[in-house]
């Protein structure tokens, strides 16, 4: 697997097991937004978008993204992508796969997640940036 995939799905598997909030200190002027409608076409493909904002980071910073439908305890991955954090607001967009027995067109419901890779030492932590939830509409397309 090619490295940015592999940081992107790592750093999106970070933000599903973390349950924490956007912790006291973050800046309000970060901000990641999830748009209304979402897209899952016939081979499985979820396609998820909004903004974000962010001002600086230390380490590599990534919008993830997760979906859940029927059970809310149940969240998929779909995918992560790079963020540039310069202050101005950005598109973002990310698209993953899922079985269609897992998910289809309908209500859903999306976390998205700004989330740094800071380096801690000889480690990475994570540090979240914003975290926005909405229920969304996944349409067929």
């Amino acid at each position: 697997m090619p490295v940015r995939p592999a940081l992107a799905a790592a750093l999106g598997a970070a933000a599903l097991l973390c349950a924490a909030a956007v912790p006291a200190g973050a800046d309000p002027a970060e901000t990641v937004t999830v748009d209304p409608t979402g897209s899952i076409a016939a081979d499985g493909t979820v396609t998820l978008s909004g903004t974000y904002r962010c001002l600086s980071g230390t380490g590599p910073v990534l919008v993830s993204s997760s979906v859940s439908q029927s059970d809310p305890r149940v969240k998929h991955g779909i995918g992560g992508s790079a963020a540039r954090c310069d202050g101005a607001e950005h598109r973002w967009q990310n698209s993953g796969k899922v079985s269609l027995e897992t998910l289809k067109a309908g209500a859903a419901h999306v976390q998205a997640t700004l989330l740094e890779m800071r380096p801690a030492g000889i480690a990475l932590m994570p540090v979240f940036h914003a975290i926005d939830d909405l229920d969304i509409a996944l349409v067929n397309r």
